[in-house]
């Protein structure tokens, strides 16, 4: 029996904890076990030449949202090559029906957490045992899976983000997620965790990507990771995914001990609108919120990243835009706007008739329209995020970027360049930064009738700061000042600011 674990990853750098959960839960057949990797950006028929080349008697798929039509295409190509070889699907993409991608080709779907339930397949499947095609969902008690973490290897440990967990589940029922649907928080052994970790960072691991959906629901818990970083020598990076309205004093004073660049909260706002959060079952504490970004702005180092949909049931343009405003007025930290994306087994189903709400139904199963939004409106939304994560989530036009709505509506005055800026490049891909620098500075200049030293002081003071950067041709009529300044060790910016 030969048994090949594999998924797609959407990057080089992300290794997938999942395959080696089912690795480290094989029991007697895991040394007949391997585990293959590879990313969306292998060619597909490459990726079946290399699954195929040691004759496997079964392949275990992980089918996630970012790889399901990749997913389908191999298993094609699987079956029309070697058919006799097993092919068993699990995650997330195969454990709620309907299925929207046909995969009809494999042989067997585990549905939900599959740590003993693969396992136990592949050992029916060695004895002939009469077996459904789908095996229902289980929830495994915790204490009976044996931890993936010694499964990385090496070269997972220097090129790749390493993912870990202390829990799974979430106490929470936002409508659009799935981890709303497994509403039972599960935690692991945290000292029998925490050893792993230590056996990790003994090996030279340094970046640590928690997939808990709610990190800091359990103080206790989340002391004690925290507590394992802070003794520490930097650098190393971890990352957390965290609720908005809870940060007690114990948990506060971490934070603001660790290093800067050492950690990372992402932190799920997705609308400030009351009525719209009711809509989506999310609960809302907006002045326990405005207290904590406010914290995390002010007195930490931490990254933030801030996440908002755009087109949930029942919230307009102008609500989208005034969830946007207040944010920034809140933090200079990295906002990530996202399109909502309608997932097998959510609830947010049950809006699709009052609010006429449209999905595509091809991966990532985003909005098209609704009762609130046009087609072309969404449309322009994904450009609007495009174009934001170029310029202001990239950090390359910190300083510059802010001139743009430096009178009136964030939102108001970003929708209105980004509608420009398409109208330039018929595009949101394969802009150069100078490209991209070059369209700002006109459109502040030229549209926004702003002075244009000013602006090209500003933008010389963001895009200088690398050493060695050669100044673009389009700002270089206006960079006399500038090179006067940095020869005297003070820039044009801080000159206007003095």
């Amino acid at each position: 029996m030969k048994i090949i674990l594999t998924t797609l990853n959407s990057r080089f750098t992300h290794s997938a904890i999942g395959l080696r959960y089912l690795y480290a839960n094989m029991q007697e057949l895991q040394s007949q076990t391997k585990i293959l990797e590879f990313s969306i950006n292998d060619a597909v028929q490459s990726v079946a030449e290399k699954l195929l080349f040691s004759n496997p008697n079964i392949i275990g798929l992980g089918v996630y949202i970012w790889n399901v039509s990749l997913i389908a295409e191999l298993i094609h190509i699987i079956k029309k090559v070697s058919p006799q070889t097993t092919i068993i699907l699990g995650g997330p993409e195969v454990s709620y029906e309907p299925f929207r991608v046909d995969l009809s080709d494999a042989d067997y779907i585990v549905k939900g957490e599959g740590d003993l339930a693969f396992y136990e397949l592949c050992k029916n499947i060695l004895n002939d045992a009469p077996l459904p095609r789908i095996i229902p969902m289980t929830l495994p008690n915790l204490k009976n899976i044996a931890l993936p973490y010694k499964y990385y290897s090496d070269d997972d440990i220097k090129n790749r983000y390493i993912y870990v967990e202390i829990s799974r589940g979430c106490p929470f029922a936002c409508e659009f997620c799935l981890s709303s649907m497994d509403e039972k928080v599960r935690a692991f052994n945290l000292d029998a965790v925490l050893e792993e970790f230590e056996v990790l960072w003994g090996r030279g691991a340094r970046n640590f990507k928690f997939v808990d959906r709610t990190f800091n629901l359990n103080m206790k818990a989340a002391n004690k990771i925290l507590d394992f970083f802070l003794a520490k020598e930097p650098p190393y990076f971890a990352h957390f995914e965290v609720i908005p309205d809870h940060f007690p004093a114990s948990l506060r004073e971490k934070i603001k001990s660790f290093p800067h660049g050492a950690l990372q909260l992402e932190i799920g706002i997705q609308t400030l609108n009351l009525e719209i959060a009711n809509n989506i079952s999310r609960q809302l504490n907006l002045e326990k919120i405005k207290e904590n970004i406010a914290f995390l702005e002010n007195e930490t180092t931490a990254h933030i990243h801030l996440d908002l949909i755009v087109g949930l049931p029942g919230e307009s343009l102008k609500s989208f835009g005034e969830n946007l405003d207040k944010l920034m007025s809140l933090s200079s930290c990295e906002i990530q706007i996202g399109i909502l994306k309608k997932l097998s087994g959510t609830h947010i189903e049950r809006h699709d008739v009052t609010f006429g709400m449209v999905y595509s139904d091809i991966p990532p199963y985003d909005i098209l329209k609704n009762s609130e939004l046009s087609f072309n409106d969404i449309q322009i939304m994904k450009r609007f995020a495009r174009f934001w994560d170029l310029t202001y989530n990239s950090g390359n036009f910190k300083n510059s970027i802010e001139l743009l709505w430096s009178e009136g509506s964030v939102f108001e005055n970003f929708y209105a360049f980004s509608l420009w800026i398409y109208e330039q490049t018929d595009s949101t891909w394969k802009i150069s930064l100078q490209r991209l620098g070059e369209l700002l500075f006109t459109y502040m200049s030229e549209v926004q009738n702003q002075e244009p030293q000013k602006i090209a002081d500003t933008m010389l003071e963001d895009m200088m700061k690398l050493k060695g950067r050669a100044i673009p041709s389009y700002l270089k009529p206006y960079a006399t000042d500038f090179k006067n300044s940095a020869k005297s060790g003070t820039s044009g910016f801080n000159k206007r600011q003095a």
